[in-house]
């Protein structure tokens, strides 16, 4: 019987040891093992003649197309044009589903009156909306920055308003037992309640930011990752096209990165 309470007393203690898979620099070489092996395996089939150098460029061949669009100065230009679409995008999309996920999850008459429309507006494809949004906005930069708003509000909504909805009703009365009405009982019992869905819903978002925005610049753009895809598309740059799938996932992860640490402080904040 006293054996179960010490071995969790040593294992719980400040100096035990931690397991491999708990320590950073394991964390680290084992997230970059498969990103290396893929490497080695894509630089092996593309030199040994496997496979055509116009169907798989080599990773040099890729670096070198990379080097030559930052020495035009297009390279930096298109990513930072990029980013910024997402960022604007992702924050006026997510700030509107917080929104109208908050009220149909609180709000029975909000969810009567606004889940019908939005349920069927969800099931529109994305590229549905670029030949209206070119008819109503040209292809400037607010036919972009809406497509990919569209594409961050959904997920957003649908997953806020679902973790609102099944919020444990005796966390409501134990809040107005304490006296907590309308903001206060929201920010102090629901809100903290839904915080790890509502951080996965923007992790969500934030990827469908990123596809929509492929979506809005393979159609109608000058600039950008997505017409740097199709530009090489057009032009038969296999090397640029493979250039930019890498920088889009390599910008998506990073801006997901960025998701985790608001997550981190989410949850030490609210939760």
């Amino acid at each position: 019987m006293g054996r179960p309470g010490g071995e969790a007393s040593v294992t719980s203690a400040p100096g035990a040891r931690r397991r491999l898979v708990d320590r950073r620099w394991f964390r680290i070489v084992g997230g970059a093992l498969i990103p290396i092996v893929l490497l080695i395996t894509w630089q092996v089939v593309s030199t040994s003649g496997a496979v055509p150098v116009s169907q798989l460029p080599s990773p040099e061949m890729v670096w070198l197309a990379a080097v030559d669009l930052a020495q035009r100065g297009l390279l930096g230009l298109y990513v930072a044009i990029s980013t910024q679409r997402v960022f604007i995008g992702f924050a006026f999309g997510a700030a509107i589903g917080l929104a109208a996920g908050a009220i149909v999850g609180l709000s029975k008459l909000g969810d009567i009156l606004l889940s019908p429309t939005l349920g069927a507006i969800r099931a529109v494809p994305s590229l549905a909306w670029v030949p209206l949004l070119i008819l109503w906005f040209k292809i400037g930069e607010e036919s972009k920055i809406i497509l990919i708003a569209i594409g961050a509000f959904f997920p957003v909504y649908t997953i806020v308003a679902a973790a609102l909805r099944h919020v444990d009703r005796q966390l409501f009365e134990a809040g107005r037992a304490f006296g907590l009405r309308g903001v206060r009982l929201f920010t102090a019992v629901q809100l903290p309640a839904v915080v790890p869905s509502v951080v996965s819903a923007l992790r969500l978002a934030l990827a469908q930011a990123w596809l929509f925005l492929v979506a809005a610049e393979l159609i109608a753009s000058s600039m950008g990752l997505g017409f740097l895809l199709v530009d090489s598309g057009n032009n038969g740059r296999i090397d640029r096209i493979f250039l930019a799938i890498i920088l889009l996932a390599i910008l998506g992860k990073l801006t997901d990165a960025l998701v985790g640490l608001f997550e981190k402080w989410a949850i030490k904040r609210w939760a």
